[in-house]
């Protein structure tokens, strides 16, 4: 009986899994086509590009509502392992953000860090404490 449950809950995750992974994909495309779009696809149209960005907000909305489902499908040791990588994110997200900003204010950065640089910044740490926590609760 006991092993019935666990097949089950490990199929809810897989599913969980996937979806989240899916979403995670449609997501990306179609932040590139809001991004690349109004270059190379439409020509600057504004209206192809007001519903490029408000189709990429939509699929945001779905990949989180993913998201959640994917933690609370998660044992509780990954759900802990990636909330404390998203801790982590977090602090950076705030510490270096507002650290730049106020630099910036202050006359101590002689040119504009691209903004691109934010969320590879925010990748890396999150990559780096996930690899982290699931290195330290093997």
């Amino acid at each position: 009986m006991q092993q019935d449950d666990e097949t089950a809950s490990y199929r809810g995750s897989t599913k969980a899994t996937a979806q989240f992974v899916l979403w995670t994909l449609a997501w990306v495309a179609t932040l590139a086509a809001a991004r690349f779009g109004p270059e190379f696809v439409w020509d600057s149209r504004q209206l192809a590009s007001w519903v490029a960005v408000a189709v990429n907000v939509l699929v945001g909305v779905a990949w989180i509502v993913a998201f959640f489902r994917f933690l609370l499908a998660a044992d509780d040791l990954w759900r802990k392992i990636i909330q404390d990588a998203l801790t982590a994110t977090l602090g950076v997200s705030w510490v270096a953000g507002f650290g730049y900003l106020v630099a910036d204010a202050a006359g101590l950065v002689a040119y504009d860090i691209d903004i691109a640089l934010f969320p590879a910044l925010l990748g890396v740490t999150y990559l780096v404490a996930l690899i982290v926590g699931w290195i330290r609760y093997r």
